[in-house]
């Protein structure tokens, strides 16, 4: 299982419409979006969990791919607070 984060995300943006989005490479086993607190709308971000061949072919095709009139950004999930330092 892979952990997807899909970034540049319209504010309208909902869950049924990234699912449908990402379907057409294969399960979509979670979905999460940030939703602002106040106003219940996507903070423009969120992660998806698919398997590992689905989420490559799902990234290949969706990075850059315009989405409600935002290029979106879409690559696996890093590591929380594992940042590079020289």
């Amino acid at each position: 299982m892979k952990k997807i984060f899909v970034g540049n995300l319209s504010p309208s943006t909902n869950e049924n419409e990234l699912t449908d989005l990402f379907s057409e490479f294969g399960r979509v086993r979670s979905i999460k979006l940030a939703l602002d607190v106040f106003s219940n709308q996507c903070k423009g971000f969120g992660f998806i969990e698919m398997e590992g061949h689905e989420a490559r072919s799902a990234i290949s095709a969706l990075n850059g791919k315009e989405f409600k009139g935002k290029p979106l950004r879409v690559n696996f999930e890093s590591p929380k607070g594992r940042t590079r330092r020289r």
